[in-house]
């Protein structure tokens, strides 16, 4: 038997699903429980904000987001938590048990959520799909953040220099470039980065690996983005243009250097006369006139090359 075929015997062995929502349970208890929330009844309100909900545990639990009572701790790290099955997934983190395995591939998760959420990999379940694009996702939380490039919210905002982000793994990647934090180290040379992807880049200058070909010229580059770039000298495309004079480019950096023409800003100065320029490439040049006239003192006097 196929896998997909076994993944199919395996749901349609284990499944309890809910005749409203098609939602798939293991247990047939945890069904009944969740048939209550499509139950217009909720009978247990909450006094301070009148949150109403199927069952008074629920209440309970939700109460102590109001009194900041976390009654369950972890006896290794102190941490507290709001319920017991919290505590419950937490204690995994120290243990590193994963007591939930796909039975197709055999990845192993500390949540049975999280494997779930994994199990939609092999079925190609997308439940979550977007109001405005029509995009799907297998987790909620991924059409959450989808949904930010379309209001263009970016609530992940960096203490230092207030640029923010849509996802918190990519601020915390940015934070990086503050701290000088550098995680990841090649074997081959020592050379380090802020971020895996990076690194990966980096490994193909020792492998010379260039995965992405032009199929116009059949020229090949490290990265996709270069191929990007590459690809726009055969179509022409130039989508990155000048507010001020319209002046198009292919390249983004290209625009961000040439917009240095409108505001004055020179960032790159020399530091033997301190000149400065607009461009790095533009120092490497006055830099040169440097070095072809400089002088070096030797043992007998001055020596000039």
């Amino acid at each position: 038997m196929s896998k997909m075929k076994h993944m199919g015997a395996w749901i349609e062995e284990k499944k309890f699903s809910c005749e409203i929502c098609g939602r798939i349970f293991l247990k047939k208890r945890n069904v009944r429980q969740h048939m209550q929330t499509h139950a217009a009844e909720k009978p247990f309100s909450c006094e301070v904000c009148g949150s109403s909900y199927t069952r008074k545990s629920t209440l309970t639990t939700h109460y102590r987001t109001h009194t900041g009572e976390k009654p369950y701790s972890c006896e290794i790290c102190g941490k507290s938590f709001f319920q017991k099955n919290i505590l419950k997934e937490h204690l995994r983190t120290h243990s590193g048990k994963k007591p939930y395995a796909c039975e197709i591939c055999n990845k192993a998760f500390l949540k049975k959520g999280n494997l779930y959420e994994h199990i939609r990999i092999h079925t190609g379940e997308k439940p979550y799909s977007c109001e405005v694009c029509g995009s799907s996702f297998t987790q909620k939380s991924m059409l959450k953040t989808h949904i930010r490039t379309h209001t263009g919210e970016k609530p992940y905002v960096c203490e230092i220099c207030k640029d923010s982000f849509l996802k918190k793994e990519h601020l915390n990647i940015h934070i990086r470039i503050h701290t000088g934090e550098k995680p990841y180290t090649c074997e081959n040379c020592g050379s380090s980065f802020t971020t895996k992807s990076n690194l990966t880049i980096h490994y193909r200058i020792h492998t010379g690996e260039k995965p992405y070909s032009c199929e116009i010229c059949s020229k090949s580059f490290l990265q996709s983005n270069t191929l990007k770039e590459h690809l726009r000298t055969h179509t022409g495309e130039k989508p990155y243009a000048c507010e001020i004079c319209n002046k198009a480019f292919s390249k983004k950096g290209n625009l961000n250097e040439h917009i240095r023409i409108h505001t004055g800003e020179k960032p790159y100065s020399c530091e033997i006369c301190g000149s400065s320029f607009t461009q790095n490439s533009m120092l490497k040049k006055h830099i040169r006139l440097h070095t072809d006239n400089q002088c070096f003192e030797e043992e007998d006097g001055w020596s000039q090359y």
